[in-house]
């Protein structure tokens, strides 16, 4: 009798041991992160624009960095958000030398630009300031 008892509580041991690693074994591919695809990080350039290429709807944007010019390559496409002095924009407002905050993210290896800010160029801006400041003299 007693090498019966001794014989089911190995037994019931057994099971509530490999019950317990086959638990463990469950949580642990519970835990691994899901084939999910990941949102891509916007990122942002403010600069001038060194090249437009109204073919392939990119444009090249020079940003001073430490006494260095980096150039990045922005591809436009038809969800590119464009704005021009606070109004809607489009592509072809987009000049060489124009000065661009442009918001892009990168998929497969080339920046699609998400939003183009074009703000107004340091001689359009001086125009205006020598524009305010000469008033005609009224007689």
């Amino acid at each position: 009798m007693k090498g019966i008892r001794i014989f089911l509580l190995s037994v019931i041991s057994a099971v509530v041991i490999a019950s317990m690693a086959l638990a463990a074994g469950e949580k642990k591919k519970e835990m691994v992160p899901s084939a999910l695809p990941v949102a891509a990080k916007v990122q942002q350039i403010t600069g001038d624009v060194k090249a437009v290429n109204y073919g392939a709807m990119s444009i090249t944007v020079g940003k001073k960095c430490n006494n260095k010019v980096l150039d990045a390559l922005v591809a436009v496409d038809n969800k590119t958000k464009i704005s021009k002095d606070s109004k809607k924009g489009t592509f072809d407002d987009i000049k060489t030398g124009d000065r661009v905050v442009v918001k892009y993210t990168e998929v497969k290896g080339r920046n699609i630009a998400q939003a183009i800010s074009i703000k107004p160029s340091k001689t359009e801006s001086g125009k205006k300031e020598t524009e305010r400041k000469v008033k005609p003299v009224k007689k």
